[in-house]
């Protein structure tokens, strides 16, 4: 298997509620500053890159965001995704505490999911390094018909509101695209974002941005996401095509596939042809398993093609059952129908969408932990694993570089500026430093910066 660095974006939605109903006081930008106090306090920002190699941070729409650090191992991404998660929990966890002392009961909830009550969209981004090659427009392009149709599997599942009624769709951010391959992000939001923005040396490697993925809840429908989407690209830079599976109009196919029932639907090919998203994705499931032997894989890549040929076949015949624990989609469905048929609710009832919202909760009131320990959700990290990458990068990648700077600087109070590739001490003469290949993880330069700070004795700001 070829080696490559790939991680997650992930945009959480965020609001604090009273617990005896009355109106909040605190609104969304309020409730952001709360949650971050103690990173504003301690680091005087709301943008850090942490000694897990990963970067937490606050973005546009007082959306709390985390980005993993660089991965080259689907376990360590898994890990680190959650890690993300635990440490906005702990967060959230502090401002409920802070809350509590000033009289003020209201609680702080976070969400896993892509669209608030207004309507409005927040996302969960991929980044895969690619070796560059003059024809990745056309690759990017080659890729569409793919994550477009991949959405059936990891979509985590939607109750869209019409005229007729409420309908359970697949996927929260296929209604929010409106291009399929684009250098912008946030007017026209694409599939692919073509922005040519490396974080590496520019001329080996570029990245691929890719936008429409679904925030999941489940770690085996993201290991499903990420670990197919892996496996296609290293099969593409083994030599296979797609090119005769694009589809004639993509943002009509990404709406018509997302609907109440969605395995029968045909898409139109440019050729003329017309298939099924479970066709499309069975056509393009045998043809890396053509590049990529199995005996080459991990032990979870292996699970993870297992599972993409469960999912397909579900998908093919509208039976889920092998899968109602690993596809986020089918498991929220599930927990949904359960909840009508005992209560004799509709899906337009508020108790479901309360439901839909437990469900993607990640605070203490969240359904997700409580289904892992029942099996109704399939886990794949362990606990430790996830205490581990909350402070420990990846040992395999640039991140380990970075965060062993980043964690020296804190337990020393030495100031620095960090970001993907580039160290900046703040003090005395020390020299920034630029780390451009992603898949280092040794750097006599990094040890000489570790001993400065180390024996350093700074002027801490008063």
């Amino acid at each position: 298997m070829k080696r490559r660095v790939f991680g997650i974006e992930t945009e959480y939605g965020l609001t604090a509620a009273t617990l005896d109903g009355t109106p909040a006081s605190l609104n969304a930008d309020e409730a952001a500053r709360e949650l971050f106090t103690p990173l504003i306090q301690q680091y005087r920002s709301t943008n850090l890159f942490l000694r897990n190699g990963g970067r937490l941070y606050l973005d546009v729409g007082s959306h709390p965001e985390y980005a993993t650090a660089e991965c080259d191992r689907l376990d360590d991404l898994l890990a680190q995704d959650r890690a993300g998660s635990r440490l906005f929990t702990d967060l959230a966890a502090q401002a409920d505490h802070r809350l509590e002392e000033h009289g003020r009961p209201e609680r702080m909830y976070l969400f896993r999911n892509n669209v608030d009550s207004q309507g409005n969209s927040y996302g969960c981004h991929e980044n895969y390094l690619l070796h560059r090659r003059r024809d990745f427009r056309q690759v990017a392009d080659a890729l569409v018909a793919f994550f477009i149709t991949r959405q059936a599997l990891v979509g985590s599942g939607y109750i869209r509101r019409t005229p007729a009624g409420a309908v359970y769709c697949t996927s929260q951010r296929a209604e929010h695209m409106w291009d399929a391959v684009s250098s912008a992000t946030t007017r026209s939001r694409p599939i692919i974002n073509t922005r040519d923005e490396p974080l590496a040396d520019s001329t080996s490697y570029r990245r691929m941005h890719v936008i429409v993925g679904d925030t999941n809840v489940c770690e085996a429908t993201t290991a499903l996401k990420i670990g197919a989407t892996q496996l296609l690209l290293d099969a593409i830079e083994e030599g296979i095509h797609l090119e005769d599976l694009a589809l004639a109009d993509p943002m009509g196919a990404i709406r018509q596939l997302n609907t109440g029932n969605n395995t029968q639907v045909r898409l139109d090919l440019a050729d003329g042809r017309s298939m099924t998203a479970a066709q499309i994705q069975r056509e393009i499931y045998e043809r890396v398993l053509r590049r990529c032997p199995v005996e080459e894989m991990t032990s979870l890549l292996v699970y993870v093609v297992d599972l993409w040929d469960r999912a397909i076949h579900a998908l093919d015949t509208n039976d889920w059952t092998q899968v109602d624990t690993e596809l986020d989609h089918v498991i929220k469905k599930k927990l949904i129908d359960a909840y009508m048929s005992r209560t004799g609710c509709r899906l337009s009832d508020p108790r479901i969408a309360r439901l839909d919202l437990s469900y993607h909760d990640i605070t203490a009131s969240g359904l997700a932990d409580r289904m892992e320990k029942t099996g109704l959700m399939k886990r794949l990290s362990t606990d430790e694993e996830v205490t581990s990458a909350t402070r420990t990068p990846p040992l395999t990648t640039r991140a380990y570089l970075r965060g062993k700077i980043i964690g020296a600087a804190q337990d020393a109070h030495v100031d620095l500026a960090a970001d993907w590739v580039h160290i900046r001490p703040e003090y005395g003469n020390a020299q920034p430093l630029s780390l451009q290949d992603p898949f280092a993880c040794e750097d006599v330069r990094v040890d000489a910066l570790i001993r400065d700070i180390t024996d350093s004795t700074p002027v801490l700001p008063a």
